[in-house]
């Protein structure tokens, strides 16, 4: 059983693709369940955020594996396998597991060294527990890499190199008003924890008056209520409030989650009849776009949305000694992850062989009693100690070595050794041998439509 990463992120796919796969938190339980159904898949979790779907899963063959999760993945956007295929990105095995504490990390983030992504992970770990797809595999996975990005963020200094999408989109807002933001008058629409971050930087930035809309007015007031005690003037509504909101606002910030459009045109027309030319910056950050496109046509309004953004920040190769220091370290907790692994799955050919030794002198003592009956027990006893002496420093050498070679990249093929030489397991361990470990765009689809076997090298094209 190996580690599965199938997957669409702002590396590998427009916002209009990202839209059409997003998974709202409703239907997050919906597709693991579809998931665990599915022949080759035994543990499954989904991560869905601003600017990714991924799905890690624990599958027993890789073509399987990919063809079951490709599917689930094309039945829920909507879109053909081919043009989905072109698009996705695939990890396998140590990749996977790379990739994972990269995402954990914030290096894989559209800003560099982002935080966030930490507690959108816990939170995906957290709904696959409930929902019962999370298995030994995915469990110890999940946490060490949420203890690898705590590690990175805490000895880095990873950061500072890049904030958040929200504090970028703010950038880009705070330029289209041509101002700084303080003093300035915010609706943020939807109360979640994106709503929460741009409220916590609206207030660290001046922001005069924060109003916060959401369909729950309980989640609304309390975001509002935080926002109030720590010295900002805040208040709740509900959408219906938009238009009102919006006449005397600067700026709207929408990061609900939902699936369709959320901001309609003729609410945001009403509100700029009456602003004499004064300007309002509109930051969408839903997937798919909380807000209608027309928008972006209505005078006086800027829109600063995920593709802006995407364009801009998808040169900042996000160079410099933190990052490089975070990168090192992730590859080296990768690596120690995977030696761990190794190890572990040694420790059954090592017990079964002592088991078989064990049952050996077991079987010669019996023999031995039976051919000398009248043998002093103290005599037996001692000639019992001498052979499992004897035995133990005869393996403890090969037990100890294997141990430490299974740690290396081929160590189950030492362990496979050991099971064949003594007949520890009389069926060949199940392997796919020389499988890829990252694939993206028209190698997934080659992949899709090769089953007798996998590519033969990592490919990296479309990184």
């Amino acid at each position: 059983m190996s580690v599965l990463v199938v997957g669409l992120s702002h590396r590998s796919a427009p916002v209009e693709v990202l839209e059409r796969a997003a998974v709202s938190s409703d239907d997050v339980p919906k597709l693991l369940d579809e998931m665990l159904r599915c022949p080759h898949v035994s543990e499954a979790v989904l991560l869905s955020t601003c600017n990714r779907i991924e799905i890690y899963a624990v599958v027993d063959a890789f073509h399987g594996g990919l063809a079951d999760v490709s599917s689930v993945l094309g039945r829920h956007s909507g879109l053909e396998l081919g043009e989905l295929t072109e698009h996705l990105f695939v990890h396998y095995a140590s990749s996977a597991v790379q990739h994972l504490f990269s995402v954990a990390a914030g290096l894989d983030s559209m800003v560099v060294g982002e935080s966030q992504i930490l507690g959108q992970l816990r939170t995906a770990y957290a709904t696959a527990d409930e929902v019962g797809s999370v298995g030994r595999v995915l469990h110890e996975l999940a946490q060490q890499a949420l203890r690898v990005g705590k590690r990175v963020h805490a000895s880095t200094g990873i950061d500072a190199a890049g904030a958040s999408v929200v504090s970028e989109a703010l950038a880009d807002a705070a330029a289209g008003l041509g101002q700084d933001l303080s003093g300035t008058r915010a609706v943020i629409v939807g109360a979640g924890a994106m709503g929460a971050l741009a409220a916590a930087h609206l207030r660290r930035a001046g922001a005069a008056e924060i109003i916060v809309l959401n369909r729950s007015a309980e989640r609304a007031e309390r975001l509002a209520e935080k926002t109030a005690e720590q010295g900002t003037p805040a208040r709740a509504g509900l959408l219906e409030d938009l238009e009102t909101e919006l006449a005397q606002a600067d700026l709207m910030v929408t990061c609900t989650g939902a699936i369709g459009t959320v901001v309609e045109l003729a609410p945001v027309e009403a509100a700029m009849t009456g602003r004499a030319g004064r300007p309002l910056v509109v930051c969408d950050l839903g997937l798919p776009r909380d807000v209608d496109p027309a928008i972006a046509g209505v005078e006086g309004v800027t829109v600063v949305d995920l593709i802006a953004l995407q364009r801009r920040l998808g040169g900042d190769a996000g160079v410099g000694r933190s990052v490089a220091s975070a990168r090192e370290l992730v590859a080296e907790e990768a690596q120690s992850y995977l030696a761990a692994q190794r190890s572990a799955e040694v420790t059954p050919t090592v017990t079964a062989l002592r088991r078989r030794a064990s049952e050996v002198v077991d079987a010669e003592l019996l023999r031995l009693t039976s051919r000398l009956p009248d043998l002093e027990d103290g005599v037996r006893e001692e000639f019992g100690r001498t052979v499992r002496r004897v035995v133990d420093k005869l393996l403890h050498t090969p037990t100890v070595q294997v141990k430490r070679l299974a740690e290396g990249p081929d160590g189950d093929s030492y362990a496979a050794a050991l099971r064949t030489l003594f007949e520890l397991d009389p069926t060949k361990p199940a392997a796919v041998a020389g499988t890829a470990e990252q694939l993206t765009g028209a190698d997934v689809a080659r992949a899709l439509e090769a089953p007798l076997e996998p590519p033969a090298q990592t490919l990296e094209r479309g990184r």
